[in-house]
């Protein structure tokens, strides 16, 4: 068919589907040019192409020739390079679901909307058969450092809170904590995989112990901008759920993992150490006379 859309409701649809096509062709085609995989970056052509077709099927049906939206390509593009191709592939994949009742309702005039609904399910797979990051082939290393330096360093900074008197005192008492801990853990993952004759050893301890030395740089600088202690723990506590927060969302959505059950699970395991060790400190301060 080469009849053009009159409708205005069904024109405007049709008009934000094509923007959104020529959006993605640009997306795709600048994801092609950073990724460093040949063959994944193969395929982002090739999906980038399949979206300039469907960006021109709509344009006959509107009469209308649209701009991509700069900004989303330039938004798309530098998330990518900050947090991962793949959680940026898996977010544009959980959005592009919300276009389907636009494609249901043209269907009905344009029956071969069908077939371009179709590649878009196909393209949704190939993405997922194409992921291969470096980065979350060590998940394993980063949630060992970020959750052990959550649980253990929240704990101790709940506890030194009231045990110590001084936040400066506080902040040094846990850095001296955090980074000790964040060399013996790196050196733990490094012997364990070593053990095992993982060839990715080295790397593995190195992303445990950056996860670490970051999760105590947070966890510590409330302490070292405000002098009192106890607001200073609050904000320490809240840090600590936003971490937890933003780095499960992370995880859901690149490797399609229950955000909820994962959330919840780390925030009171380290909001319960942290209770726990504030009690500890509480009772050693009456007993000890601190």
């Amino acid at each position: 068919m080469s009849e053009q859309i009159t409708d205005k409701k069904l024109l405007k649809a049709a008009l934000e589907l094509q923007r959104n096509e020529i959006t993605e062709y640009h997306v795709y085609t600048k994801l092609a040019e950073i990724c460093k995989d040949a063959h994944n970056a193969e395929i982002l052509r090739k999906i980038g192409e399949a979206e300039k077709g469907h960006a021109l099927f709509w344009q006959k049906k509107t009469g209308k020739e649209v701009k991509p939206v700069r900004y989303k390509v330039f938004m798309t593009v530098l998330k990518a390079r900050l947090l991962g191709l793949t959680f940026t592939l898996k977010q544009m994949e959980n959005n592009e679901g919300t276009a389907s009742h636009k494609y249901t309702e043209l269907s009905k005039i344009f029956p071969e909307v069908n077939s371009i609904a179709g590649d878009e399910a196909d393209h949704e797979k190939e993405l997922l058969n194409m992921l291969d990051e470096e980065r979350l082939k060590y998940t394993g290393s980063i949630v060992l450092g970020l959750n052990d330096a959550l649980v253990e360093l929240t704990g101790a900074l709940a506890g030194f809170t009231l045990a110590l008197g001084d936040t400066r005192i506080i902040s040094m008492a846990g850095l001296v904590t955090g980074i000790s801990a964040s060399f013996s853990m790196a050196a733990s993952e490094f012997l364990s995989n070593r053990a095992d004759n993982d060839p990715r050893a080295a790397k593995s301890a190195l992303y445990t112990g950056i996860a670490y030395i970051i999760t105590v740089a947070l966890l510590i600088t409330p302490f070292l901008l405000l002098a009192s202690k106890f607001i200073a723990l609050a904000i320490t506590l809240s840090v600590a759920i936003l971490i937890i927060l933003v780095f499960n969302y992370y995880l859901a959505v690149a490797k399609d993992l229950n955000f909820k059950r994962r959330f919840f699970e780390m925030a009171l395991i380290s909001l319960g150490v942290a209770a726990l060790s504030f009690g500890v400190g509480y009772l050693l301060s009456n007993i000890l006379g601190v």
